[in-house]
């Protein structure tokens, strides 16, 4: 089997396509379809997870108790003024840059929402 990076770019623009990925990872993680799953959000979705509901927030609580969730962009959180929520939510904040870089470099494929 693969390991899989799901990034999350989407956010509130496309509130389906970013539910859609939270779902997809969630369930994908549940039927252990890979080796080994991550999802680093990225973008718009940063500031959209801070105000899950629904089938979207229990897709990122299964995500996050799974130890699936890597982080968010640092510098992204930042300009949105998204930082302390996402840290509330337990979500790490690093360089978005660096963490696909080394997801990548490790052999992980790329699926973006």
């Amino acid at each position: 089997m693969a390991k899989a990076l799901f990034l999350i770019l989407t956010g509130k623009e496309n509130p389906a396509r970013a539910d859609l990925g939270l779902i997809s990872a969630s369930r994908s993680v549940d039927k252990k379809r890979y080796d080994d799953l991550k999802v680093i959000f990225f973008g718009a979705s940063e500031e959209y997870i801070t105000d899950l509901k629904g089938p979207a927030l229990d897709a990122f609580k299964i995500l996050y108790n799974a130890g699936a969730v890597d982080s968010a962009c640092v510098a992204v959180a930042d300009r949105l003024g998204k930082k302390e929520a996402l840290e509330n939510m337990g979500v790490k904040l690093l360089p978005a840059g660096e963490r696909i870089a080394h997801y990548v470099n490790e052999g992980y494929q790329v699926i973006s929402f």
